[in-house]
This record gives structure tokens, sequence and C-alpha cells, in this order.
């Protein structure tokens, strides 16, 4: 079944992650389908891009984040089917699989440029147009023989060129959460009740606690010195927070075809 992986990973008498009983929801009749990008501080920060199919969510690791720059191409590791309730999850996953915090970074609905999807991932080289708060426009999601293997592939996500994309930082320009205005990890792990939080606490002790423990202090460095988290997990200085979503790139930041910025 679709999601017996994503089960067998967790113990839902400790996460307040949906477990996937819900019925699967109806097709849209106009063909639209969800998709959301979640920002997951855990061992290390990483966003998890979600799409919609078959009543499931499809879903995509990608350590550094999207980019909509074309000239970038991101590494995302295929993982395990989600529920389609999962797509707006945000809160504290206590401990365990993923513990950590979870923020909804990005929402909206999907098209497939692809005219037939199941051939397309088979194939590994998926097209389609994104909808969302920040992310906009034609990717592509392409397969590789890098990283990963059997059912866990390694693709690349690849930002097609467009009105939608420019050489602008989307992960630094726009960082907060499109599920609770203004939100950082901070702010969701101390919120007083989040839709998601049961009776849970993170744990205080043993391996599981001290990991949790770095969590909460890379999450309130990211809020109080102005820091992002680096790919090992330490916080480091960065520029103002900023929480306006993306923009539509105009002419005048677009980078011309086939030029390169300059080394700063």
């Amino acid at each position: 079944m679709a999601l017996d992986e994503y089960r067998r990973k967790r113990d839902f008498t400790k996460t307040p992650e949906p477990d996937g009983a819900a019925a699967p929801r109806p097709r849209a009749t106009d063909d639209r389908l969800f998709f959301s990008v979640q920002k997951h501080l855990a061992s290390h920060l990483h966003y998890d891009l979600r799409l919609e199919w078959k009543g499931v969510l499809l879903s995509w690791a990608i350590p550094k984040g999207p980019s909509i720059d074309p000239s970038d191409k991101r590494l995302a590791m295929q993982t395990e089917d989600h529920p389609y309730e999962y797509g707006t999850f945000e809160g504290v996953i206590p401990e365990g699989y993923g513990a950590g915090i979870v923020m909804l970074w990005d929402r909206g609905t999907w098209t497939p440029e692809s005219p037939d999807v199941d051939a397309a991932l088979r194939k590994g080289d998926l097209k389609f147009t994104l909808d969302g708060y920040k992310l906009k426009g034609s990717w592509v999601l392409v397969r590789t023989r890098g990283f990963g293997s059997g059912s866990k592939p390694s693709w690349l996500l690849i930002k097609h060129r467009d009105d939608w994309a420019g050489p602008v930082d989307i992960t630094e320009f726009a960082p907060l959460s499109v599920k609770t205005p203004e939100a950082d990890f901070a702010d969701i792990l101390a919120a007083d009740n989040p839709a998601v939080w049961r009776s849970n606490a993170p744990a205080k002790s043993g391996d599981a606690g001290k990991l949790f423990q770095r969590i909460i202090a890379q999450a309130v460095a990211m809020k109080t010195a102005d820091t992002k988290v680096t790919k090992d997990g330490h916080p480091t200085k960065s520029t103002k927070r900023r929480a306006t979503p993306s923009p539509k790139a105009t002419k005048s930041t677009k980078r011309k075809s086939g030029t390169r910025r300059s080394p700063r």
C-alpha cells in the first residue's frame, strides 16, 4: 500500500503527524492538484516538496531548498509517500523519526505539464507548473544516477526560465510560514496551541533529548540573531529576515540566458 512505509516509520502515540486514516481527497475537477513545501528543522535543515497524486503526496527532501534561479540544480531525494492531510501540517514532532519543527513554508496547486504523470515518473522527467504563494511557474524534476538507490532515488529540482524565475534566493527572501502569519521556527515551537499539538512534549533526556535541545537552540538563534542554519545544522550569521513572499521576477532582476554573475 502507498502509505505502508510512512506508517512503519512513525509511532502515532508519540507524534502529532496525521496517520493517513482519512479517506483520500477526491480529484479536483479542474485538474489542479495540491502541493506544499514544508521547511523542516530536524537533525539538518531541509525542505520537503509534496505533490498530490492519486490520493497521496509524492515527496522529495531538498537539502538546500528550492531555487527560482534556473542555473541552480537542487538535489531532491525522493522519500516515502505521505497522506494528503500531511500537506498542511505545521508543528512540533517531539521525538522519533523526523523529530524537530515543521513549518508550512509554501502551498498552492500544481498542474502537470507531462501528459502522462505516471509515465513521466517512471522515466524520471516530470515537468509541472506551480501556483503557490512563493513558488510559481514551470519546473522539472529529473531523476539522476547519483545519490540514492532502489526506493529512494535522487532527483534534481530545476526552475525553467519564465517570468517567475530570477536570481533571488527565495529561501532567504521569504523564510516564514504561510500558515501562521509571520511565524518562524521559534514562534511555532513557542505557540501555546498549535493546530497539531497534542499533549506530547519533546524528549528531555537521552540522545533524543539532546537532539531536540540542539534543535530548540537553533530555532532560537535563527530568530534572535538573524541567522540561518548550515547544511551541518549549525547557526551562522545571515542577512536580515524578510517575511514578504516572492514577487514576480521582473526583467530587470532576471539574469539573461547564458550570462553569469560576477563572483563577490
